[in-house]
């Protein structure tokens, strides 16, 4: 085993390579099937994809019948995809992230193998498997992932230009993911920031020229590959009769890019948000060899290697990019991940002999493992602030943390610090397996609201038409009957309003709401109201169209959007108010 970590063969690459693929997709997809879409993003994104199969309109992407102009179609249209394909949104909608992991994940690889030979193509895989958030947004339905991917290929397709070339092939391929990028999330350019360090790696003569035709043509195959989605969007929005489309092409090219980042409205964060309260937990543990790492990349970058200079440069570009944006989330950060292990690959043989490196990986485990052990036993025996939290949320998580914390101290014994980081990554699976099966197990009646809206349904009974107000994607994702919505940029009084006035018009309809909105109003009789208890944090309130028989309602107040029904079997037309 030793002869083969200092010098594989090609037939021990392959094997392990193949072997390395296998573990990586079973680590990543195991847990498909096991849950709904949870909040805060992905009942967003199935209701988006869902939509698009109903309705046929994948151009324009809506959300409960209202346009959705957030972000581009292209994970959406891979979410349906997949959806359609499987017949199921929840053995579909984590498809594309997992796939996309997978796929961010074997560039990186092949790229180190191309650069650094065999030994360290394998170990760099393993590091970014490592990644805590790497592995937590490939088992998130989000956009970040297949973002990460094609970022990730854009960078692959300039190294190899610049590092390994000249491959002018690579180079336009480049040019290609980052168009893809583009159109999965504005962000899609992130890749750009590897050319200023390339320029004067190329300037030293230590990395391939690119000219200003070579630029011209590579934005020239970006530009074509945004064109695909944005040229159609926009002639049917500017020569059609509808004005919301209009204002969908203005939302989606301009707010949502520009103003979104150097004017932000949402996650407004301090400049070193990133430094201090995301990067120490996304980049961990490879965080943890920084203090050798560091002094490392500067002795090479003093002998001026362009492989590390170029995606470490790139990794500071971004990480200073999102920075200065008033508006910040931790997933921004994960498309330097596969960067930042391509700058740290040439390293990891020395890194992985370091005692005190092994040292902080135990620490680490010790820590983790004890919290949750210390937890779950307090949990256990009900300590009343645990148990008043996980009461309001319905979980009950004592055994699971109980069980890894034990397995977290069992490793620590075998391992002793010497063999610290190898105890780590055991653990690490060890959570991610767990987590993806016995954690969605525990978690998916809590986090998803399929069985309250099935008590929606028994109560008001099959086809009855329901009103949401203010609402949650997720509600509105597993609602089972018709069901309409008064706008999501709507001010909640006005919803209400007009949800009053819709109630009034029939007996027979139904108001699904928070219990804090719907209390404000006293006009609501509270005899005849449905307590539905709590999900996501929050109590919710089912009202009669009786019950709000006294309430001042305005039928201009919002406008109505027709939610397309998900159940199964239908027939995906939207039902008629």
């Amino acid at each position: 085993m030793r002869r083969f970590w200092t010098d594989p063969s090609q037939a021990q690459y392959r094997r392990t390579w193949l072997l390395l693929l296998l573990f990586t997709i079973v680590l990543l997809g195991i847990g498909i099937g096991l849950r709904d879409p949870w909040p805060a993003d992905e009942p967003r994104f199935a209701l988006n994809a869902l939509e698009m199969l109903r309705t046929g309109q994948f151009w324009f992407p809506h959300r409960g019948g209202e346009l959705y102009p957030d972000k581009p179609p292209l994970f959406m249209w891979a979410s349906a995809l997949s959806i359609w394909l499987t017949g199921s949104v929840r053995w579909g909608f984590l498809i594309p992230t997992t796939l996309a992991g997978v796929g961010t994940l074997l560039l990186t690889i092949d790229l180190c193998r191309r650069l650094y030979g065999r030994r360290i193509a394998l170990m760099s895989g393993v590091a970014l498997l490592t990644a805590f958030q790497f592995v937590l947004q490939a088992k998130t339905a989000q956009l970040d992932m297949m973002l990460t991917f094609f970022t990730t290929l854009a960078s692959y397709g300039f190294l190899r230009h610049a590092l390994l070339g000249p491959a002018k092939k690579w180079w336009l391929t480049g040019w290609a993911a980052m168009g893809l990028g583009i159109i999965t999330k504005g962000v899609g350019i992130l890749p750009l920031t590897l050319l200023p360090a390339w320029w004067w790696m190329a300037y030293r003569g230590q990395a391939t020229r690119f000219r200003l035709k070579d630029l011209a043509q590579g934005i020239g195959v970006m530009l074509l590959c945004v064109a695909t989605w944005a040229v159609p969007m926009i002639v049917m929005a500017t020569w059609g009769d509808d004005p919301s489309l209009a204002a969908y092409r203005d939302n989606i090219l301009f707010k949502q890019t520009g103003q979104r980042y150097a004017d932000s409205w949402a996650h407004l964060e301090p400049w070193y948000y990133y430094l201090l309260n995301v990067l120490p937990w996304a980049w961990m543990p490879l965080i943890l060899a920084f203090p050798w790492a560091i002094p490392a990349w500067w002795r090479r970058l003093c002998r001026a290697d362009a492989r590390i200079l170029l995606p470490l440069s790139s990794v500071i570009l971004i990480v200073t990019f999102f920075s200065l944006s008033p508006g910040k989330r931790g997933v921004y950060m994960l498309p330097t991940l596969p960067l930042l292990v391509m700058a740290m690959a040439p390293l990891l043989p020395g890194l992985i002999t370091k005692k005190r490196l092994h040292w902080l990986g135990f620490g680490l485990l010790a820590l983790l493992g004890g919290i949750l052990l210390i937890a779950g036993i307090l949990g256990f025996v009900g300590l009343p602030a645990l148990t008043k939290v996980a009461s309001r949320h319905a979980v009950s998580p004592w055994a699971w943390w109980i069980v890894i914390g034990v397995i977290a101290l069992g490793l620590l014994a075998w391992a002793r610090p010497r063999r610290g980081l190898w105890a780590l990554c055991g653990w690490l699976i060890v959570f991610w397996v767990s987590w993806s099966s016995w954690g969605y197990t525990l978690q998916d009646h809590a986090r998803s609201p399929r069985d309250m809206m099935a008590d929606v349904e028994s109560i008001t009974g099959t086809g009855i038409w329901l009103a949401m107000p203010d609402y949650d994607e997720e509600f509105l994702l597993q609602s089972r009957q018709p069901s309409i919505q008064f706008g999501d940029k709507t001010p909640a009084s006005d919803q209400f309003q007009r949800a009053f006035a819709w109630l009034q018009q029939d007996d027979s309809r139904w108001m699904f709401a928070m219990k804090r909105q719907a209390e404000d109003y006293d006009c609501i009789d509270r005899g005849q109201v449905h307590d539905m208890g709590i999900q996501n944090g929050d109590d919710w309130w089912l009202v009669p169209a009786t019950a709000v028989g006294q309430c001042q309602g305005d039928v201009t107040a919002a406008p109505i959007f027709v939610a397309p029904t998900t159940l199964p079997d239908s027939t995906g037309s939207a039902p008629r108010v």
